[in-house]
């Protein structure tokens, strides 16, 4: 039994049981054998700087430079800036068709951890601006490209590098696998906690180590820590962000004008509870404030609110564009995962609305909200978040890391209806894992050529802000 592809992208459920999935994803192998996942070709006329300088377009043009800095670093900083030459360089690609919600920048930086609700420190995916349904392929190449060049920039040998990224992949292959085989409520509602004794079991004592020691440093990110730092308090009684340049800027009156009406709106999209505990808090003060590699240049802002104790909350304000997975990939948006009524204009509606789907426990601060013309969405700032430093790592923790990036990512993915498919396609023999491993390092090739083309063309004034 086959799925019929065209059948399979209108709509979330499917008529199919699981296990008729995982038949019709089998039987997938004859139309798209998994050793031809291993293969990548230029798609023809491909133009990296160009689809560079038409995001720029968009974006606040006094920071372009800094994002062309940040990317300069390296070729691995430049690849995680670079989520939409990936996505237009698979837009020709064949898939299997079993679609999924996905990242859209699934790289190694982009899982960390963070505090839930219920103050257990969670271990997960954790940036969302190019989330959306489009193809599970996309996800698991770009982190195992992310493996590479990661990898690479360690100067780990060829053969430890193919060894981690097949490590990744396995164990993708193996998560997935194991969270069909639990109950649905599990998959959605279970975290991966790093307290868990089980989660710790499965790491070396290298790795235990240093999750650990994030863990431990993570207890500084925090609001009231950011507090201290970047406010003041006026003789009015009133918080006031402290200019701190070019990272962090008070926004200007008029949009400090806007801000009251724009948090208004914000909580009408919070989940009652959330709301009504957002309703209590008083806001006083606006920032601009530089995130990320990528996202540097779009409008990002930084709320100073007041709780009836004094307390202070920090929330983030975010852009959010069109996914780069539609803008570039030409992927649309599909019926039965997301509200199309709210899109294409509430695009911080389709992030708020993956994240959710894509964590097992997310933040109750997460809302979403349109001003002047913008979509964004808001979060906690500062929830004890913190990233892996991966060119600190050893060669251990960095082959750990990288299976327990692809085990939340299977994790993910397997709530969604056509998971079943795509665990039947992977299948448990080497097939898979070898081809994944092999198309990274042939798109990491292509990425560290891109980096040298991004240099030249830096210096040579191509993305000068006129």
């Amino acid at each position: 039994m086959t799925l019929d592809v065209a059948e399979a992208g209108e709509r979330a459920e499917s008529p199919l049981t699981a296990e008729e999935l995982r038949e019709a994803g089998r039987a997938a192998r004859a139309a798209l054998p998994r050793s031809d996942q291993a293969d990548y070709a230029p798609p023809p006329g491909r133009d990296p700087v160009g689809i560079l300088q038409a995001q720029h377009e968009n974006r606040l043009q006094n920071l372009i430079d800094l994002r062309v800095e940040r990317m300069s670093a390296n070729a691995f900083a430049f690849y995680r800036g670079t989520a939409a030459i990936q996505v237009a360089d698979l837009a020709g690609a064949p898939t299997t068709g079993a679609e999924v919600v996905i990242c859209g920048d699934a790289h190694l930086s982009n899982f960390g951890i963070y505090r839930s609700p219920e103050n257990a420190m969670v271990f997960d995916i954790n940036d969302f601006d190019e989330s959306t349904v489009g193809p599970w392929e996309w996800d698991v190449k770009r982190l195992l490209a992310s493996v590479v060049l990661a990898g690479r920039s360690l100067g780990l040998p060829a053969d430890r590098i193919r060894d981690t990224t097949e490590a990744g992949a396995a164990q993708y292959r193996t998560a997935l696998r194991r969270a069909l085989e639990a109950p649905l409520t599990t998959r959605y509602y279970s975290p991966a906690t790093v307290e868990s004794s089980r989660n710790r079991n499965a790491l070396s004592k290298d790795m235990v180590r240093l999750v650990d020691q994030v863990t431990k440093e993570s207890r500084k990110r925090t609001s009231e820590h950011v507090a201290r730092k970047t406010l003041e308090t006026g003789e009015d009684g009133v918080l006031r962000f402290v200019d701190s340049p070019p990272i962090l800027r008070r926004a200007e009156p008029e949009v400090q004008a806007l801000a009251q009406g724009a948090y208004e709106q914000y909580r009408s999209t919070l989940p009652p509870n959330t709301a009504l505990l957002a309703s209590q808090l008083r806001l006083d003060d606006v920032a601009r404030r530089v995130v990320g590699v990528g996202s540097v240049g779009t409008r990002c802002f930084i709320i100073a609110l007041r709780g009836p104790t004094g307390e202070v909350v920090l929330l983030q304000l975010k852009e959010a564009e069109a996914s780069v997975v539609e803008r570039f990939g030409g992927v649309a948006p599909l019926t039965g995962y997301l509200d199309l009524s709210l899109l294409p204009d509430e695009q911080g509606y389709r992030v708020v609305a993956c994240q959710r789907i894509l964590q097992a426990v997310s933040d109750p601060f997460l809302g979403f909200l349109r001003v002047e013309g913008f979509a964004f969405y808001m979060r906690q700032f500062r929830n004890r978040n913190a990233s892996f430093d991966i060119p600190s790592m050893n060669r251990t923790q960095f082959f750990d890391y990288a299976r327990m990036c692809g085990a939340v990512l299977a994790r993910a993915h397997a709530r969604s209806p056509k998971a079943p498919f795509v665990s039947g396609y992977v299948g448990s023999g080497p097939s898979f894992v070898r081809a994944l491993a092999e198309w990274a390092e042939r798109y990491a090739d292509q990425a560290e050529a891109d980096f040298a083309e991004f240099v030249v063309a830096a210096n040579d004034g191509a993305f000068a802000v006129t």
